[in-house]
């Protein structure tokens, strides 16, 4: 899913000829792995349902003429009931050379019903048949032959994450996109299910060994049943919770911090002096806020380290498919925030960045729910880099304090969820989800997306982050943080508690949300104001880019519920943690 940078347009030369593939399928069989190895688009996938919610566009190479690709949301049929449906249907009611039509030889029953939709509006088609090597682990083997028979069109066995079978697909698609012209179709409103043709088709093509259930067979189940799921899910969270903190911290002080420190720092220092003579100019490059040095340090020696191992640790979760089992043994804690247990998929992604949670509530089947987990995102779930900053920031004095923050941040979320569960119209459907088989993730697919994600966070971070830290400077250097600082007195030092110089940390949160949290840092503060500064930083405005998806998503009106929200769910809890941290102070100094 490439969330970040939407549709891409393919340019076509006036009057050339070119041929249009649609890839369509059930969510989470395998169809965007399928489209990125034959078009070579870097399309992110994850073994849950709901990864593709837009479209988009590549080029599969042979042939006469150019083949056009179109990876469409995946949908369970053509009478669309979310946002992600309705774009597959417009796209085929578009018409196609040739529909690519995905189906999962694991749940080849469940599959067929779209797959015979399509074939109904006289597209022509061809059948991939994925998973065949999951399919055969679990005992399941498919009459290849009868199935082409059956339904008409021809089926090619494939494995996607082992490149099996990918050679022949295509040649069968560029041959049959050639054959055919493309013609717009019309949709019936009430299109037949087609389920009890489904059935005849898999009980004549779909054997199945009796034999003993494997322990990986045994493990599935017991990971969505509450005992032992429950204690398992804990031991999980546990172990991604130290791997992203211990490696982190390791990978910060034993190598990125003394090469900065040592090496980097000095040198940059050394160049900029050698050549800017001592001044407001030279301070803002070098200076206590130098955009120079804190814009490597901060983002590279401080939060690369957490960055990278979250990343490793969420794409291994979502790659193995046991975040759709979360979501079955915490549907009733997601209950009791007015939302269903199959939007801790879209809201565990905002742990990563707000921006692919908010557009991955398009799989919602209601707008209310779509609205309360985009809510709940902005409000009370930091993002990967923000994860860092807290971890730089608590971390090495409580981690009591670190615990403390989240379990506010949780907290949070169930009193909002509850408030928006009232006060929005409409209804959050009933939990139903689809769970994907357990897997072991492909070892060079894993390294790809973890690369792949470390250089969006360089590309999305790093610049906006100098130019910030730049401000900063210039902002500390002419004396007007002084003027700022004044203007803010009453709400920083009077209801937070925090030093006047903390007001910069809520000017640079408007760019970046980490940034409300990094100036801290640099001054002295006790671990009372530590803890208050990270839960305003918590709350605090979302990034910038994440207004303007919020505002293109749900219109102005519901974004500017979301800044005033934020801004006063920011300092109502701070001003509220300072002075009762204050108070508990005293009480037990006396």
């Amino acid at each position: 899913m490439n969330c970040h940078t939407g549709p891409r347009s393919i340019k076509i030369s006036p009057g050339e000829k070119v041929q249009q593939v649609l890839f369509m399928g059930n969510p989470n069989v395998g169809k965007s792995v399928i489209f990125a190895k034959l078009t070579g688009m870097k399309v992110e996938s994850a073994n849950y349902a709901g990864t593709t919610i837009t479209y988009t566009t590549g080029e599969i190479a042979g042939g006469e003429l150019r083949t056009l690709a179109t990876d469409v949301p995946g949908t369970y049929s053509l009478q669309a009931t979310s946002p992600a449906e309705e774009v597959a249907t417009q796209l085929l009611g578009q018409g196609a050379h040739t529909v690519l039509c995905v189906l999962d030889a694991t749940n080849l029953e469940r599959n067929l019903p779209l797959a015979l939709q399509v074939a109904s509006l006289g597209i022509p088609v061809v059948y991939a048949l994925n998973m065949v090597d999951v399919a055969r682990r679990k005992g399941i083997e498919i009459d290849v032959a009868t199935l082409e028979k059956l339904l008409g069109a021809p089926v090619v066995p494939t494995s996607a994450v082992r490149g099996d079978g990918l050679k022949d697909l295509r040649e069968q698609i560029l041959q049959c996109a050639s054959s055919h012209d493309l013609h717009p179709v019309t949709i019936p409103q009430d299109m037949e299910d087609f389920w009890d043709r489904s059935r005849e088709i898999a009980e004549k093509v779909e054997t199945r060994a009796e034999r003993p259930p494997t322990f990986w067979d045994r493990f599935e189940e017991m990971t969505i049943c509450p005992l032992p799921g429950i204690p398992i899910a804990i031991v999980v969270l546990i172990i991604a919770m130290g791997l992203v903190v211990g490696g982190g911290k390791a990978l910060r002080a034993l190598v990125l911090l003394p090469v900065f420190d040592n090496y980097v720092a000095p040198a940059i220092t050394a160049a900029v002096s050698s050549i800017v003579s001592e001044g407001i100019l030279r301070n803002v490059l070098v200076g206590e806020y130098g955009m120079l040095i804190k814009g490597i340090e901060w983002p590279i020696a401080l939060i690369l380290p957490y960055v990278a191992f979250f990343y490793v640790v969420m794409s291994f979760l979502e790659d193995s498919g046991y975040l759709p089992r979360l979501g079955v043994l915490l549907d009733n804690v997601m209950r009791a925030m007015g939302i269903q247990g199959s939007s801790v998929v879209p809201m565990f992604m905002g742990y990563g960045c707000a921006i692919p949670a908010i557009l991955g509530t398009k799989a919602a089947t209601s707008q209310k729910e779509r609205l309360m987990v985009t809510g709940l995102v902005a409000l009370a779930i930091p993002c990967t880099a923000q994860t860092g900053a807290f971890i730089v920031l608590l971390g090495d004095h409580s981690m009591l304090a670190l615990v403390g923050v989240y379990a506010i941040s949780f907290s949070a979320m169930v009193v909002a969820g509850a408030l928006m569960s009232r006060v929005l119209p409409g209804k959050v459907e009933p939990m139903l989800m689809e769970i994907p088989n357990l897997l072991m993730p492909d070892g060079k697919s894993l390294l790809k997306k973890i690369w792949l994600r470390i250089k969006q966070f360089f590309m999305e971070a790093e610049i906006p982050m100098v130019l910030g830290i730049g401000a900063a400077a210039l902002v500390a250097e002419t004396g007007a943080l002084v003027h700022i600082s004044a203007a803010l007195q009453p709400l920083v030092e009077g209801l937070l508690g925090l030093p006047p110089e903390a007001s910069l940390a809520l000017l640079l949160g408007i760019i970046r949300r980490e940034l409300a949290v990094l100036p801290l840092l640099t001054m002295d503060l006790t671990l009372l104001q530590l803890m208050v500064g990270s839960i305003v930083a918590l709350f605090y405005l979302p990034c910038i880019a994440v207004f303007f998806v919020i505002i293109k998503e749900f219109r102005l009106k519901f974004a500017a519920l979301v800044f005033v929200g934020t801004m006063v769910f920011a300092f109502a809890f701070g001003g509220a943690l300072n002075y009762v941290g204050q108070f508990l102070i005293r009480l037990f100094s006396q």
